[in-house]
């Protein structure tokens, strides 16, 4: 079997990609979901892209304030680990990692207790249903509209969120 040549691979995905999805691993992992978002297959890869630029902001900013604020809700050492807005599709993690660069991505079940258990954190402190039906640039809009700013989303109550999220467990093969 012929190896993946990763440099291609990322050249044609941001040709192919204009506007990309800061919450692809949640939604990769269908535990929320997004009417705005427009799945590709790519090198035998799936891949998400945003429909909308406009609510895409709105989304990227959420995503970078989840990040900021689940550093500690996460045990993440800022100094040592800042999210990268579009995450990596694969790399390579030792059991015995040490220092990462400052542009790593999360590890990733770490990223997707941030993704998944924000998004659904969000809907639930407005009172929707936290699950993997929650569409995740109608809550954020919706977060805008009740809480105004994106800063003042209740982090606290969406850091519970975050940290009970439990990742699907792999199906026995």
């Amino acid at each position: 079997m012929a190896e993946y040549n990763e440099d291609a691979y990322r050249l044609a995905r941001k040709a192919y990609i204009e506007h990309s999805c800061p919450f692809e691993r949640a939604l990769l992992s269908r535990c929320v979901a997004c009417d705005r978002s427009r799945k590709l297959n790519l090198a035998e890869r799936e891949a998400i892209a945003c429909g909308d630029a406009a609510v895409r902001e709105h989304c990227l900013t959420f995503y970078q304030a989840l990040h900021e604020n689940a550093q500690f809700a996460l045990k993440l050492n800022p100094m040592e680990i800042r999210p990268s807005p579009q995450p990596s599709p694969s790399r390579g993690e030792g059991a015995n990692a040490t220092a990462k660069p400052i542009n790593a991505p999360w590890p990733f079940g770490k990223e997707i207790r941030a993704q998944c258990g924000g998004v659904r954190g969000l809907a639930e402190a407005m009172d929707g249903a936290g699950d993997e039906s929650t569409d995740i640039a109608v809550t954020v809009l919706q977060g805008r509209e009740h809480f105004g700013a994106c800063d003042a989303f209740p982090y606290s109550e969406i850091m519970r969120a975050v940290v009970h999220y439990e990742p699907r467990k792999r199906r026995p093969q």
